[in-house]
């Protein structure tokens, strides 16, 4: 009970005598200190919507106007061509009562200024955007670069060069545009070809055909409409209906997961591995709030890109609804929920406005570690509510969770800075059998035992019993090159700037009269026990029929690939081609993620990667062309995947158009033969490249032992692959491969050794090309490095 009199500010008695009235000081500092905090944090805010609101000027950029025009007043001229007169005659009564006409001129004189000082911000702002709507340096071969793009770039770097908030960008970033109908059907017709018959793509193009010349202009009015007022028209609608409308589990086929160091574990105590990597997020949070990190650019150039994601990182989660999910933001949160052994707890992670050392945090988590009071009835596998469909779960939470102690319970846990799995099994690369434990490390990150995760959260954090973590994280907030961001400065500030003491704890000082942490208390009745084993058993079935694979592929990376003067994506998804040509006897759909925030608020685009030129190469390479012709052919396909993927980064995709035109067709209660196939067709191979080095904390050269794993998902189709890759340094590339057990077509150890044999035959195939220089000299240095 000594914590819960701590709690109380101060008491007051009835006496014959009167009111004895007795203060706790030591509460009513706490309650100071928080509030100080909470005041610095309004202040902060306060200021950095100032510095941002007028970038790329600076604040202080006003007093030089000011001066310029007292200045030019004082030499006897009028730089306002008689403005300044005009203003002063329209001062308020009490100013011309209590002014000198001197004064009055010197209001008026700084009012002008002010109106000067933000119509140059104005000008700043258009012209910025006007720069960085320009996107054609993207396609210009290595060496070539048009004298557009020499101009181009010095003015970037001029009006870019004041050190940048994290949001300082957003208002000089363009608009995502509409794209030209007739040019996505026709990208689209091209895209299908390979995959199509003759009578078959004679069809689709029939359907094609029919709706660009009749519907697909109504509903591309409508779209441009759209695009005038929002923001971005293509990401409101993108997450409303792809991600918060989907009724069915989020656990697997929409969360996803990312991973440690492969060859590194920081320590081998759970709980000091937890105080660490709970501090590094929380640091990281206190960066977000205070806009210190850099805004994400294009890799090895200037252009920034947009940090939108980064709102709802912390302090976040999706409620489950009838008919929507809603995603849920509080400004700030001074804890962390935290599971162990089927127990929920608040844990403080601010202590009278400070933020608690890393050595205090250990401490509270081993107090949850060693608590051994057993869960409340129906609160061991309470998560999996969040792991089932989501109709049963919001019918559960409106009628059980929306009022007394379930109620404070549960939002607790939604309104935590994030969550916390304490797990009492040992995941990572370790034992006899390396490449097993990698696939169930994999398996446990997606899915755990589907209930020992919140999969609402934003994000949650799993601490393993041998000091291994992971993290599982929410796909409607973000996308996740946001994620791999924190996930990077989190491994690297955990173990690099953080670190631990030679026992393997953290370091920093306890203060003795910290709370324990708060078990949550629940009320739960038979109904929603129930329900939990029900979604229990859709979620373990939707679990157990997940077939993982992760491997390194060590054999080469991007630094011999760069010597064949190739892009390494194209390399890696052209083999992922071959591998899937070569499993399945046939090419596929194939979808890769791209991101388009070059664009306000933008998102991802697919990217196309099964080509007419892929598949040419592909076919002539199985059916025995000479080696000349193959490699003459995998330059077409290489070539054509970077001309693809950069027409998805600058806005002229195919898929984002065709589904909000799908969108407006649904509001205007029309069908679309065309638009109901083409959003129907399965992506068979779903693929994605995790970032890695966003942020440079570490020197991989010097610390080559913390390679990432990076991360991965789950199979998008049920008789499809999905695969995650990760470009690691110079010569690696890890590997996360996801199927369906239940597809007799599928095998994901398989399927990986097939990448590995296509990676060596591409590379075995450029190698032997004499006119190619494995020499340092030829890199292929894409066209970026030059726009530093």
């Amino acid at each position: 009970m000594a914590e819960a009199h701590q709690a109380v500010a101060f008491q007051f008695t009835i006496t014959p005598e009167g009111i004895d009235l007795q203060l706790s000081y030591q509460a009513l500092n706490q309650i100071y200190l928080s509030g100080v905090r909470s005041w610095k944090k309004r202040v902060s805010r306060v200021r950095n919507s100032l510095i941002k609101g007028v970038y790329p000027a600076s604040p202080s950029s006003w007093l030089f106007v000011a001066i310029g025009i007292l200045a030019t007043m004082y030499m006897q001229s009028d730089p306002s061509m008689g403005l300044i007169t005009k203003i002063q005659q329209h001062l308020p009564l009490s100013l011309h009562m209590s002014l000198s006409a001197q004064g009055q001129t010197m209001v008026s004189a700084l009012v002008f200024s002010t109106l000067l000082w933000l119509s140059l911000i104005l000008a700043l702002r258009f012209c910025l955007k006007l720069l960085l709507s320009y996107h054609q340096w993207m396609f210009e071969k290595h060496g070539r670069m048009s004298n557009t793009t020499k101009v181009w770039v010095p003015l970037v770097r001029l009006l870019s060069s004041r050190k940048p908030l994290l949001y300082s960008y957003q208002s000089s970033l363009p608009h995502l545009p509409v794209p030209a109908i007739q040019d996505t059907v026709s990208r689209y017709l091209e895209s299908v070809r390979p995959l199509l018959t003759d009578p078959e793509f004679k069809r689709m193009s029939d359907l094609a055909n029919e709706f660009e010349s009749n519907l697909g202009n109504r509903l591309q009015r409508y779209l441009k409409l759209k695009a005038l007022w929002a923001t971005n028209y293509v990401s409101d609608w993108w997450e409303e209906y792809v991600y918060l409308r989907s009724r069915g589990p989020i656990m697997v086929n929409s969360n996803y997961y990312g991973m440690d160091f492969l060859y590194v574990t920081p320590t081998s105590v759970q709980a000091a591995r937890a105080g660490n990597t709970i501090t590094a997020l929380l640091l990281y949070r206190r960066k977000v709030n205070r806009e210190e990190l850099k805004p994400s650019r294009v890799p090895g150039t200037v252009i920034p890109l947009c940090a939108a994601q980064c709102e709802r990182m912390f302090n976040t989660t999706r409620t489950p609804g009838v008919e929507t999910d809603v995603l849920q933001h509080w400004l700030d949160s001074e804890f962390v929920a935290v599971y162990h052994r089927g127990r929920y707890f608040r844990l403080w992670v601010y202590r009278a406005g400070r933020l608690l050392s890393p050595r205090e945090i250990e401490d509270q988590i081993q107090r949850i570690l060693d608590d051994a009071s057993p869960p409340l009835p129906g609160e061991e596998k309470l998560g999996a509510l969040t792991a089932g469909d989501r109709i049963p779960w919001a019918q559960m939470r409106k009628q059980y969770f929306s009022s007394g102690v379930n109620k404070r319970s549960l939002d607790i846990i939604e309104r935590a800075a994030f969550f916390v799995t304490l797990d009492d099994e040992e995941q990572g690369m370790r034992g006899d059998d390396p490449e097993g434990n990698l696939d169930r490390y994999a398996k446990s990150l997606l899915h755990g035992k589907c209930y020992d995760r919140w999969f609402d959260k934003s994000f949650s954090v799993v601490i393993y019993k041998n000091g291994k973590s992971g993290l599982n994280a929410e796909h409607s907030w973000a996308d996740a090159p946001t994620v791999a961001h924190l996930w990077e400065y989190t491994l690297a500030t955990d173990a690099f700037q953080l670190g631990y003491t030679e026992d393997g704890h953290c370091k920093g000082d306890v203060e003795p009269s910290l709370p324990q942490p708060q078990r949550l208390v629940w009320n739960i009745p038979a109904e929603v026990q129930a329900q939990v084993s029900s979604s229990l058993a859709v979620a373990q079935a939707l679990a157990d029929d997940v077939d993982c694979h992760v491997f390194p592929f060590r054999e080469f990376g991007k630094g011999r690939i760069k010597k064949c003067r190739v892009s390494p994506d194209a390399f890696i998804q052209i083999s992922l081609q071959l591998a899937y040509y070569r499993d399945r006897g046939g090419f596929c759909l194939t979808y890769e993620a791209s991101m388009t925030r070059l664009f306000r608020e933008g998102r991802t685009e697919t990217v196309r990667s099964c080509s007419n030129e892929s598949c040419a190469f592909i076919t002539a390479l199985e059916s025995g062309e000479t080696e000349e012709e193959c490699r003459r052919l995998f330059q077409l396909a290489s070539e054509r995947h970077q001309n693809l993927y950069r027409m998805a980064m600058t806005g002229a995709g195919i898929d984002r158009h065709l589904f909000c035109l799908y969108v407006v067709s649904k509001y205007l209660g029309v069908e679309s033969p065309f638009l109901k196939e083409v959003l129907s067709e399965p992506w068979r191979l779903s693929t994605s490249q995790t970032p890695v080095q966003q942020m440079n904390l570490f020197d991989l050269k010097n610390h080559p032992d913390f390679i990432s794993l990076g991360g991965g998902f789950g199979p998008v189709a049920d008789d499809g692959y999905g695969v995650s890759y990760i470009i690691v340094g110079e010569d690696m590339v890890n590997f996360h491969v996801s199927s369906k057990y239940s597809c007799s077509q599928t095998d994901s150890h398989r399927f990986g050794v097939q990448i590995s044999k296509a990676m060596q035959d591409i590379m075995a195939l450029l190698s032997a090309d004499p006119k190619t220089s494995l020499s340092s000299k030829g890199t292929g240095q894409p066209q970026s490095k030059k726009l530093q």
